[in-house]
């Protein structure tokens, strides 16, 4: 099944173009055109009437949303925060932990395993294990009952039971360097959190192969014009990768700022951290095992102490793109391609021939109106829809002989309106 979208403005990773048209052919791109060039026949046409599209979004670091959270460790949880997450137009993400005991973890993965099997909303790619190897005075929300040093055998057992692609730890602690090393020799991506580390630390993990930072400048050792710190550190180092809360409470505009011009487009990733309460009304609710209030756009402990985020990716990122700093076609690497590329997942992140078609139908102010993920149309907002034109010409089928191994195709909505 070849579907064309025409007259879009497509934005991606390195090209903008103007009146363009994007082909796909089953659940693969299979081209892109300018206004100059006349597209290929298919079997279905939408006119997309100057809207933009992006490519799918990918969110490394977040817990849940629609009161589920990853860590409830079961498979209809993940179902439910992944058809949320459609919503923000994010199509690929991490599984994400929290500082658990180890037999929740385990299960946690089990659960992943499960759900990855026949995933029914977007693509999950993997596991995030963000604790328990932190240290206890830069814990934050993390439960402090389930602390450990760093330990590389648990994190190869719960690799086998599903891929872990990143695990977020403390430097600083005993073996914290070995840790890093063991982790990127195993192709797992050790990234700098919840850390007291000084520069030293951190250039001797950087080294051994830590080349992503956690939610960069939040519970890590700050820029001091003696003690450059962790966040010192990030801000120098061409070869690491900072993660970014846009949500205008984990960073004001003035860092965001002071980040976007000294890392530059390809060395940031926009992640939200959010928690089960994404999506849901002011109250209580709790994040592994903590009580956490929601109210005024901010998730806390009751000591105060900022507890995960509300977040939704596109907010997040048309806050950076406000911002005016980079053109859509350099800020768009930190919605997907700059993560996918880091952890050498390949496919994803970008509008280009044979990658996924994975991707985003937005308004002009990037608001998310649709989302396809593996080809078919997975979200739409209320009331939006777009008519299909009339094909003079459909695509003939051609005679093929009887496979052993038949590729499968969607079957089609009904003509008409966009359903």
């Amino acid at each position: 099944m070849k579907t064309l979208f025409r007259h879009a403005d497509l934005v991606t990773p390195g090209l903008e173009i103007r009146d363009g048209a994007m082909l796909i052919c089953d659940d693969r791109i299979a081209g892109l055109y300018d206004a100059s060039e006349e597209p290929p026949e298919a079997d279905r046409i939408f006119d997309l009437s100057g809207m933009t599209l992006l490519p799918g979004f990918f969110d490394i670091h977040f817990h849940g949303r629609d009161n589920c959270d990853f860590s409830d460790a079961s498979p209809e949880a993940i179902r439910t925060i992944a058809r949320g997450k459609l919503s923000e137009g994010v199509t690929s993400f991490l599984v994400t932990t929290l500082t658990l005991g180890y037999d929740t973890i385990t299960e946690i993965c089990r659960s992943a395993a499960r759900y990855a099997e026949n995933p029914e909303f977007g693509r999950p790619l993997g596991l995030h294990l963000e604790g328990p190897f932190l240290n206890p005075e830069g814990a934050g929300a993390q439960n402090p009952a389930f602390l450990h040093e760093p330990e590389i055998a648990p994190v190869l057992e719960w690799n086998r039971i599903y891929p872990i692609r990143k695990v977020s730890f403390s430097p600083e602690l005993r073996g914290g360097i070995a840790f890093a090393r063991r982790l990127s020799e195993a192709g797992i991506m050790p990234s700098g959190a919840h850390s007291t580390a000084d520069l030293s630390c951190f250039q001797k993990a950087r080294i051994a192969g830590m080349k992503h930072l956690t939610h960069f400048c939040n519970v890590m050792t700050p820029l001091h014009h003696l003690h450059p710190g962790m966040v010192g550190g990030g801000l120098l180092a061409d070869d690491v990768l900072v993660e970014l809360i846009a949500d205008g409470v984990h960073l004001t505009e003035e860092m965001l700022r002071v980040i976007l011009r000294m890392k530059g487009p390809e060395r940031i990733m926009l992640i939200t951290d959010a928690m089960r309460a994404s999506g849901m009304p002011e109250g209580t609710y709790t994040l592994g095992g903590l009580d956490v209030q929601v109210k005024g756009g901010r998730a806390a402990l009751p000591s105060g102490r900022i507890a995960g985020s509300l977040l939704h990716f596109c907010d997040g990122l048309k806050r950076l793109r406000a911002l005016h700093l980079l053109p859509d076609s350099e800020l768009i690497r930190c919605a997907g391609s700059n993560q996918a590329k880091s952890l050498g997942i390949p496919g994803i992140g970008e509008l280009k021939t044979g990658f996924h078609a994975d991707f985003i139908l937005a308004d002009r102010d990037w608001t998310t109106c649709a989302v396809w993920c593996r080809g078919r149309l997975q979200y739409r907002i209320p009331g939006f829809s777009i008519r299909e034109q009339q094909n003079p010409n459909p695509v003939k089928p051609t005679k093929t002989t009887k496979s052993t191994n038949p590729i499968k195709t969607t079957k089609p909505t009904r003509k008409g309106r966009l359903s």
